[in-house]
């Protein structure tokens, strides 16, 4: 039987606007369109998983607003055990995300309810997080509980992967309970105080800087280069993207680290399962919003199939 993976984090509504740029401060521009999607790096990233075909539960927090039941309903639809997803009084969280004509986007994030995820909260968890095979967490819950969370999992020997979104600083103790840090390049950069320029010489140079910090293995996401597979006592190897044409990235990091999960436990190698999140990732940002970007087992067979990559 397969070991369900645990994601911890945070459950959002997104609201999307589309246009032709990113405004500049002090800019009002009009947009093309307007969407809301359920969000949230940690439900994304249950979905993620869940759509692939592997077992995998919610822990987190939804508010007691209107969106509340909405975004617990859609974690279901998807497939994900809900079980550990608490409602709290206040207001669900809430990202504000404007999408630019080639894809990109900068996002604005309200925690709400995301915010009363404790410790405390966690300890309520604690049998479905002992039957994890791993955990997935990231930064739009309070650094305490990712940090309660980094203990735990280290104190019962379940792999534990940060993927360090938003971009801030981290004490220094809790990368040593990390197995697999999965930052981007800005990422990087607010980890380490300093520009990776992307290029691979800095990114090789950047990912040895953040195996210093501690972690056991490193995965540097690098948007449309693909990525940089960074183990300890082992040569480190780049893993292409694939050729897309982009609509929306919101979310591929959540799609690449929710299959990049599945692929470690299915027991193949980093870089192959680094390889099949790849092409998880190109799925999804042709696809508008954050959840519903999320491919199917199925969808990935037939795009890698069409790569002439065996699955």
């Amino acid at each position: 039987m397969q070991k369900p993976i645990v994601v911890v984090g945070s459950i959002n509504l997104d609201l999307v606007v589309a246009a032709d740029h990113i405004p500049q401060p002090g800019e009002t521009i009009t947009g093309n369109s307007f969407h809301s999607f359920f969000g949230g790096k940690g439900a994304n990233q249950a979905v993620a998983v869940a759509k692939l075909g592997h077992p995998v539960f919610m822990v987190g927090n939804v508010g007691s607003d209107g969106f509340g039941q909405q975004l617990r309903q859609a974690l279901k639809d998807a497939g994900v055990d809900t079980g550990c997803v608490r409602t709290v009084q206040g207001s669900s969280g809430v990202a504000l995300i404007t999408v630019a004509a080639g894809g990109g986007n900068n996002i604005v994030i309200v925690p709400g309810a995301n915010a009363m995820l404790t410790p405390s909260s966690l300890e309520k968890a604690n049998s479905v997080l002992l039957e994890a095979g791993f955990i997935l967490t990231q930064l739009e819950i309070p650094l305490a509980t990712v940090e309660y969370l980094a203990t735990f999992a280290e104190q019962n020997r379940i792999p534990l992967m940060l993927d360090p979104a938003p971009a801030r600083e981290l004490p220094a103790s809790l990368f040593k309970k990390v197995a697999w840090l999965t930052p981007n390049e800005t990422e990087s950069e607010a980890l380490l105080n300093n520009a990776i320029n992307g290029n691979d010489e800095a990114s090789t140079h950047g990912a040895d800087q953040l195996l210093a910090l501690g972690p056991q293995n490193v995965l540097l996401k690098l948007g449309s280069r693909g990525c940089l597979v960074a183990q300890r006592n082992q040569a480190k190897q780049f893993v292409p993207a694939f050729k897309v044409n982009p609509i929306d990235t919101t979310a591929a990091g959540d799609a690449f680290n929710g299959a990049f999960a599945i692929g470690l436990l299915r027991g193949n190698s980093a870089v192959e399962s680094a390889q099949f999140a790849c092409a998880v990732a190109a799925i999804s940002v042709t696809r508008l919003g954050a959840q519903p970007s999320m491919p199917t087992v199925k969808e990935v067979e037939v795009f890698l199939r069409r790569q002439n990559i065996a699955t």
